[in-house]
């Protein structure tokens, strides 16, 4: 990836700028013919279960079967994004989806497809979907300069959504025309387009002179850190009073069109490419957005009129009416969604990104099967129309909290690693997993700007933990006012090491900042003190 220098971050960046990179090209390419497929494929095991039962819970269970992979790999496969070779990783998981693909079409083709065979082979591309978006977002900053990339976010945004106006109907015009199992072995054909791009794509490799992670380690790692970054739990938080109602029109909204707006298999797939056309013209109403106001008022905003949409579509039945308002909600999603994708992915630093973006996926996607399963029960109970209203108001009721979780601006926080904080010196050389190893530093600190220097040094307590400290505190000397002893605790030699690797730029800035109050002749005495003990 081009490295960027300062100046370029004070040049403002197109939505379209990162098109002129031309990996990033072909991949965007090669993920929008795949996300044509994939909406073809919704459309077509939505479309097929309501032909193949009555049960709203059955219909409303083919959206779980797509999302509630991710509950149970997103965190193995967040891990694994970062610890092996990320392009190998996507030729697999593409090769599993396309096999997956392959069966469903055949068997659909002879009339073998029952709502449960539909439900596992579903589940399934959701399988490979949960091992796919981690590492699919954490390569993005591998593929265009640094200043580029939260234009590169928005732009699979927009791929994403194109595909949704384009998928559905394609994908409903050929569901009428010739069936559901062409619908399905055409989103197999897709996924070619991206195991050749992924193939041929000559990705630099990363270098580090520590071994890889093991899995446990790894995702533990992860959560670790995602539980240590109060911008990132926001972000979380945010992302849960979103998906918890506004699910409820992807859960719903086949039963709505075939039910109240009493329209068939083709217009079933207009009504959803009006809602990814809404979604394609939402990003540029997102990038003037960002202009004028910030990131939080941009996710309230758009909340909110999501919400309003939800109410319409519940409380009138006119299709004409209905366009207008999955249009609106096609650019309320996109511009909730790219905010937070966004917020996610300038939080988190190369060597933890694709964990991260899988706890993110885990929420998002976790909680889109979780909350589409109960709207499908809330709909049997008290119909689509009022399961509709519903969500619109809880959506609307829920900014309140969320006025509480703020997303903040990231526009110079720079990740990327500081490249000198160096391994530490040493008499003998430990055996990688002797621990628990303790680090001090001891600082001399003016009685005067204690304070102040406690406020610094919490910040940089967080940068401790996040980066894998299991313990972390400042202690004060009782019999010298101006002495402090920050200690920390690492559960393995390899695991300190690893520690120095991932000091980023504004982990060091942090640092300098809490450094900056020591008073000493000296600078602040760092001391590594590794277990003796046999057992810990």
């Amino acid at each position: 990836m081009a490295e960027a220098d300062a100046a370029d971050t004070e040049d403002a960046v197109s939505v379209w700028e990162p098109l002129g990179e031309p990996v990033f090209r072909a991949m965007w390419t090669a993920a929008l013919v795949s996300n044509v497929g994939t909406w073809m494929q919704n459309v077509g095991a939505a479309w097929l279960m309501t032909s193949l039962t009555t049960s709203a819970l059955l219909v409303a269970l083919v959206q779980t079967a797509t999302t509630l992979p991710v509950v149970l790999v997103s965190l193995p496969a967040g891990a694994i994004g970062d610890i092996v070779d990320r392009r190998w990783l996507l030729l697999v998981v593409q090769a599993w989806m396309l096999i997956s693909a392959v069966i469903l079409s055949g068997l659909t083709a002879v009339g073998a497809t029952t709502p449960w065979v539909l439900l596992l082979l579903t589940f399934s591309l959701g399988f490979g979907t949960a091992f796919l978006n981690p590492t699919w977002q954490a390569i993005q900053p591998e593929l265009v300069p640094r200043r580029e990339l939260p234009a590169a976010i928005s732009l699979g945004a927009v791929g994403f959504n194109i595909a949704r106006a384009v998928g559905p109907a394609v994908g409903g015009l050929i569901l009428a025309a010739t069936g559901t199992a062409t619908v399905f072995f055409l989103n197999a054909v897709s996924f070619v387009a991206v195991l050749v791009v992924v193939y041929r794509w000559k990705r630099e490799p990363t270098t580090s002179d520590l071994p890889p992670e093991r899995l446990s380690e790894s995702i533990y790692r992860g959560v670790r850190f995602v539980r240590n970054a109060p911008a990132l739990r926001s972000v979380l938080a945010r992302t849960v009073l979103f998906i918890t109602f506004a699910s409820a029109i992807w859960a719903l909204l086949p039963l709505l069109v075939r039910n109240q707006l009493h329209l068939g298999a083709g217009g079933y797939g207009i009504v959803l490419g009006v809602t990814g056309l809404g979604s394609a013209a939402g990003i540029t109403v997102l990038e003037r957005a960002r202009k004028h106001f910030t990131t939080n008022q941009v996710v309230l905003g758009a909340s909110a009129l999501f919400g309003l949409v939800l109410v319409v579509l519940g409380t009138v039945h006119i299709v004409l009416v209905a366009l207008v308002a999955v249009a609106l909600g096609g650019l309320a999603w996109i511009s909730v969604l790219s905010s937070l994708n966004t917020a996610v992915q300038t939080l988190s630093p190369e060597w933890v990104r694709a964990r991260t973006l899988s706890v993110y996926m885990l929420f998002f996607l976790g909680g889109m099967a979780v909350s589409s399963l109960g709207w499908g029960v809330v709909a049997d109970h008290l119909g689509t129309p009022m399961a509709f209203v519903i969500a619109g108001v809880g959506l609307v009721g829920g900014l309140v909290g969320g006025i509480h979780w703020r997303i903040p601006e990231t526009d110079d926080l720079d990740l990327r690693p500081s490249g000198d904080w160096f391994n530490p010196r040493t008499e003998f050389e430990p055996p990688p997993d002797t621990g628990p190893v303790l680090v001090s530093v001891e600082y001399r600190i003016d009685p005067a700007t204690a304070d102040d220097f406690l406020a610094a040094v919490e910040k940089l307590g967080r940068v401790r933990r996040r980066n894998g400290a299991r313990y972390w505190n400042v202690f004060r000397d009782t019999e010298t006012d101006d002495r402090y002893l920050e200690v920390y605790l690492t559960g393995t030699w390899m695991a300190h090491l690893r520690e120095h690797e991932r000091v980023s730029v504004a982990d060091r800035e942090i640092q300098s900042r809490a450094v900056s109050f020591h008073v000493g002749d000296e600078p602040p005495q760092v001391s590594h003190f590794v277990s003796g003990m046999d057992e810990y």
